[in-house]
């Protein structure tokens, strides 16, 4: 169980480097083709540069987007100042570089300072953030395997989504307040970086989870943090409900980043997402719907 449950978790804090993003206008959504990953997270064709395509993670859970070092050491991008980032498995520094407009679809993202992290930490050549999702809703079909960006307005508003919970923003990303998980209110930050699912240890304190296995998490930091995996019986968010949501229970700073250490969290990741049909994350109006698979 330890070596299956090792999970490679793209969720990176940056700190102090620049905000310097801006997203074009785009006159229809934007579908993209999207593929899995052997930890089930979807990626995306991006063109950093002009060069490409390379294959890019969309992640929800990222507070900024990320090249990894071989696409920044190929494309010669300047270098820019080091920053301190603030992995799932731990904290430390990253050089980074200059990107005069990273393309994917028809979103147009410029002016970049990125953070370089190795591609064998990501599992991909780079993180689409949520700085260069904001103002957008990312709409993720688990059963075309296509993500669309574009307004609420383009993408259909709530029709065929039978589940609509509002969240509240922090840091860039939205964050659930209102969920339950075992009888045990719980925040959730929906996390499409994720391969499964992580537990704050107030949350393992609250549920009196007996231990179901223990293993590691893997951040793209590379840095190892160990963790106890239990089942949830049951997760409940408004109307929405899902059943059997394994959980890793780690000491993970990111939770502390966030301000969600003291109180039951949850990063909710790819696995139990692909339990529905779509998935969208609306920045613009905070609020994530649910369309539900039909029988």
């Amino acid at each position: 169980m330890a070596a299956a449950l090792a999970l490679l978790i793209a969720d990176p804090l940056i700190l102090g480097s620049q905000q310097a993003t801006a997203l074009s206008d785009v006159e229809e959504a934007d579908l993209i083709q999207s593929q899995a990953d052997r930890a089930e997270r979807m990626t995306v064709p991006v063109a950093v540069d002009g060069a490409g395509p390379y294959r890019f993670l969309i992640d929800t859970g990222s507070q900024r987007t990320v090249v990894s070092t071989s696409v920044a050491t190929r494309l010669a991008l300047a270098p820019g100042p080091t920053v301190r980032i603030i992995g799932v498995a731990g904290i430390g520094t990253a050089a980074t570089a200059r990107v005069d407009q990273i393309e994917f679809g028809k979103q147009v993202v410029a002016n970049l300072t990125v953070p370089l992290l190795e591609h064998q930490h990501i599992g991909a050549d780079g993180i689409i953030g949520t700085d260069a999702l904001q103002d957008q809703r990312v709409v993720f079909d688990f059963t075309k395997e296509t993500i669309s960006i574009g307004s609420p307005e383009e993408l259909g508003r709530s029709s065929g989504y039978e589940i609509v919970v509002r969240a509240r923003r922090r840091s860039g990303r939205l964050i659930l307040t209102n969920a339950v998980i075992d009888g045990v209110q719980t925040d959730v930050v929906v996390d499409t970086g994720a391969s499964g699912t992580i537990g704050n240890r107030a949350l393992q304190r609250a549920m009196r989870e007996r231990n179901a296995g223990v293993g590691s998490l893997t951040s793209v930091t590379g840095h190892v943090l160990p963790a106890d995996f239990g089942l949830s019986r049951l997760l409940k968010l408004g109307k929405l409900q899902i059943g059997n949501v394994l959980i890793a229970f780690a000491d993970a700073p990111a939770f502390t980043e966030l301000r969600l250490d003291k109180r039951p969290a949850i990063l909710l990741g790819m696995r139990e997402m692909r339990a529905f049909k779509r998935v969208a994350i609306d920045f613009s109006t905070r609020r994530v719907l649910f369309e539900l698979v039909k029988d």
